[in-house]
């Protein structure tokens, strides 16, 4: 049923001249999403306050809830189709007065944590893109059938969404800075192995996929008392992001995953001078795919860290062992090149490092495992607090190209994922000995030795051979073309 809800909303969203694109698609329903969630939420806490004789207030103002505004019901609960605005008067409404009434719990909010603060953000940074009133009434009515708070609906719900910020990956331009591949995510998490009564962080949260993994390894790895249960839903799981769309994203992708107020700052990181972090402001893990490639971060960023880089992941680097506990915990992707490049920057990181963190282990990810990014990455694993000793190497080749029509799927992780636990050797995985390597460049490229090189053990006679008749293949390809012209 949600399925196709899902896909009655992308058909309309489809014929919105306000819309053009996979981002739009996402932005749109997110905020739509957003608001019947947030009614639901309020009509499940006024049941929970019914029975224990407490009283209730709505978030919203009455004029402004779903069942007032967007799909008014009968007393019988079916639409009220007379009481529903539609075309212009749909779109006066939604941008004259909703949006500007959502932007204002920014301003009135206790505080940043609050779902009404985030309520706030969201409006402040998002815009209503529907040129048309028909259309989204149509949107709006799709989005009415679907049902949040139930653990069934969340699943349905949260994969039928994460298909749609893959979607954006997919579809090129800057949309991929959205998507970790699902299985990468899984499998950082499961080494990383978070637990309950530890807190979790990603400074470059994206669209929340390692906070939403985070959540279900933690919920799903015992049985988790009343307490333990809200200590994870309130105080476990930690991210900023800068853009605000992703921001948007990464709030709505929680919240289905059933994460009801994600804590969740719109916030550049990497405007923080990490000198500043103090023991209270760290965390236990961290899981994170920071930005690598684009434009050079400004001098002013770049005075917030002792090693100086134009490289944005190089900052995030730094601010992630900063950041980290003592004892605490780290997966990351990174660029390849951060292993062996020559640069003082690269050169002086890798030794902090190494000095200041066990790398423990360094998964090398083939081309292609990210949609769009043009270049190969590599994950760290490390533990902040002792220096490294023996670093294990896992090079993943899946047998294939990579791509949109073969991506990186949980089968292609599952050797890494056993061989991790008692660092094994094999064709594909080896260690290296801090002793062995090079302490003037700290370089860590991977370079197996272990495997085997195929050797070309044809004559050159044969090879002669197969050349001639790859021409003569050729030459009647190109004939039978010409005779068709």
């Amino acid at each position: 049923m949600y399925e196709a809800a899902f896909r009655n909303i992308d058909n309309a969203l489809r014929k919105d001249d306000g819309c053009a694109t996979e981002l739009d698609y996402t932005e749109q329903t997110s905020w739509i999403l957003f608001l019947k969630y947030l009614n639901d939420f309020d009509i499940e806490r006024e049941k929970s306050s019914q029975l224990n004789n407490q009283s209730h207030s709505f978030i919203l103002q009455e004029e402004y809830t779903w069942n007032v505004w967007a799909v008014p019901k009968k007393a019988d609960g079916t639409v009220d189709h007379n009481k529903g605005l539609t075309g212009d008067d749909l779109l006066d409404f939604v941008n004259s007065k909703l949006f500007p009434h959502l932007k204002s719990f920014k301003l009135s909010a206790d505080n940043a944590n609050t779902l009404e603060y985030k309520i706030g953000e969201i409006f402040s940074e998002i815009k209503n893109r529907f040129e048309s009133g028909y259309i989204l009434r149509d949107v709006l009515l799709s989005v009415d059938e679907l049902e949040f708070l139930s653990s069934e609906n969340q699943f349905e719900l949260s994969s039928l969404y994460e298909d749609k910020i893959k979607n954006m990956g997919n579809s090129g331009r800057n949309g991929g800075e959205y998507y970790t591949p699902r299985p990468l995510i899984k499998s950082i998490v499961k080494v990383v192995n978070p637990v309950i009564g530890e807190t979790v962080y990603d400074g470059a949260v994206g669209s929340a996929g390692f906070l939403c993994e985070a959540y279900s390894h933690i919920k799903n790895s015992k049985e988790l008392t009343v307490t333990e249960f809200e200590q994870l839903q309130s105080k476990t799981l930690y991210g900023k992001e800068k853009k605000s769309l992703a921001y948007v994203i990464g709030i709505m992708n929680m919240i289905l995953h059933g994460v009801q107020s994600p804590n969740l700052v719109r916030s550049n990181t990497l405007n923080e001078n990490i000198t500043n972090i103090q023991d209270r402001d760290r965390y236990d893990v961290v899981l994170a795919n920071p930005p690598f490639g684009g434009q050079t971060e400004r001098s002013e960023v770049q005075n917030n860290f002792p090693i100086k880089t134009g490289e944005t992941a190089y900052m995030f680097l730094q601010h992630f062992i900063k950041i980290l506990k003592k004892g605490g915990r780290c997966g990351i992707v990174i660029k390849n090149t951060f292993l062996s490049n020559t640069d003082n920057a690269s050169i002086a990181l890798r030794k902090q490092l190494l000095e200041d963190c066990n790398l423990f282990a360094i998964l090398d990810l083939p081309g292609g495992a990210f949609l769009g990014a043009g270049v190969k990455t590599v994950v760290l694993f490390f533990e902040k607090g002792k220096p490294t000793e023996n670093i294990w190497y896992y090079q993943l080749d899946p047998g294939r190209n990579m791509g949109k029509t073969n991506p990186l799927n949980e089968k292609d992780l599952s050797e890494f994922l056993e061989l991790i636990k008692t660092n094994e050797d094999s064709e594909k995985s080896w260690s290296v000995n801090l002793q062995d390597i090079n302490k003037e460049t700290w370089d860590l490229t991977v370079n197996n030795p272990n495997k085997v090189e195929e050797v070309d053990n044809r004559t050159p006679q044969e090879i002669i051979v197969e050349i001639e008749e790859l021409d003569a293949q050729a030459s009647k390809a190109l004939q039978a073309i010409k005779e068709l012209l």
